[in-house]
């Protein structure tokens, strides 16, 4: 496998936007990046777009309508909320194959107020929903379950996941795309209505419209376009899916498969978790984050409470260590689904090439960065970027 180099990124501004379509939407992170790259559309050779919503409405190449229609190749991708990263995987796997020099990958939503609430594999299907048997079957209460069973098992007080919520939203005011860029405290967030325990409001994402791209290139087009600009090269790219565990069925697992795709990731790009300099993870809820940290070694089994009373999870400049989520994550940026992944890749990019679009949050000496995002049904990607 080749090496391959994230040329341009390009993101707009998470938000609501009822007057634009979602091609409308994906075309303009599209150019964004092209013209980041310092390429034309008729550089690439493929195109992955990743939208869930409309999966079934050919988006990609509705989005090409809107930037130019050169005849290349287009996969339209879903997979839950790995929808956006698996698209960006399939664009550095057509890159690292040696079929395509030039690779682009989109990732956009528009899902306006519609709610993080649908449930996860299986759908209606009894065999796979806990629905009456261990509670709702609806997202707030799935990650507040898995929140609940960290609780019993370790000690984990409400007031960890609380400060999580505080972390985030304090990051969020130091990004430009984020939707939502206001601190809350601690009071406010363990105040705030109960969503699904222990879940506040603060404590889960908001919805909305985004999108998000990048350009990937071989080794040699690197040389060809990038003029000597610092570029990150994607060190490891892996996708998991859950085993067959026996709480599958009725009490999904977000915990094995990150935890297998982090192994992966972490032998691939021949880096342990003390070289990443920061993650962003996949924060669907501030609960989701906590067991997060554990699932991705950042600290010991067990021990998430420990490191968030410790710092963890903050930005240096605010006197914490190992920070994750420096963009304000899920939490205030919002997760329209198949924007996420891409959006999450980004924000690592920006800060390992000191991009001018992370320069207010910019993590110091940051060499290495790592994107995680799962989808429950289930699908784990995560991408680490090195310079």
């Amino acid at each position: 496998m080749r090496n391959v180099y994230v040329l341009g990124t390009g993101m707009i501004k998470f938000g609501r936007y009822p007057e634009k379509t979602v091609p409308e939407l994906g075309a303009e992170a599209a150019l964004i990046a092209l013209k980041d790259a310092g390429v034309t559309i008729k550089d690439v050779e493929m195109f992955a777009s990743g939208n869930l919503y409309q999966s079934n409405a050919m988006v990609g190449q509705r989005i090409l309508q809107q930037v130019g229609q050169t005849g290349i190749p287009v996969i339209n991708v879903a997979n839950a909320c790995a929808t956006g990263s698996t698209a960006f995987r399939e664009a550095y796997l057509s890159v690292a194959s040696g079929m395509y020099d030039i690779a682009m990958a989109v990732g956009v939503e528009q899902m306006g107020k519609a709610g993080l609430l649908g449930g996860g594999a299986g759908g209606s299907d009894p065999a796979y929903s806990p629905e009456g048997k261990i509670g709702s079957g609806l997202m707030p209460a799935v990650f507040g379950q898995n929140g609940i069973e960290h609780m019993r098992k370790y000690g984990t007080k409400m007031e960890h996941f609380a400060k999580i919520s505080v972390k985030s939203h304090k990051h969020a005011t130091k990004n430009q795309f984020s939707q939502y860029q206001n601190e809350v405290s601690l009071e406010d967030v363990m105040n705030a209505r109960m969503v699904a325990y222990p879940n506040t409001l603060y404590m889960c994402c908001p919805t909305g419209d985004g999108a998000a791209a990048a350009i990937l290139v071989s080794e040699d087009k690197l040389k060809q376009f990038a003029g000597g600009r610092k570029r990150a090269r994607v060190a490891a790219s892996v996708l998991t899916s859950d085993p067959w565990t026996e709480r599958d069925l009725t009490f999904p697992d977000v915990n094995t498969l990150t935890k297998r795709a982090a192994k992966q990731a972490y032998e691939k790009a021949g880096l342990g978790p003390e070289d990443i300099a920061l993650t962003e993870l996949h924060d669907c809820f501030a609960t989701a984050e906590l067991v997060h940290y554990e699932n991705l070694y950042l600290c010991k089994e067990g021990e998430a409470g420990k490191f968030i009373d410790e710092g963890g999870g903050v930005h240096p400049s605010l006197g914490g260590k190992s920070p994750v989520n420096v963009s304000g994550g899920l939490l205030s940026k919002g997760h329209p689904l198949g924007a996420t992944g891409v959006a999450n890749i980004c924000e690592v990019v920006w800060h390992v090439t000191q991009d001018e679009r992370a320069k207010a949050r910019q993590v110091p000496n940051a060499k290495a960065g790592l994107a995680h995002v799962i989808g429950l049904g289930s699908a784990c990607t995560i991408h680490i970027l090195t310079v």
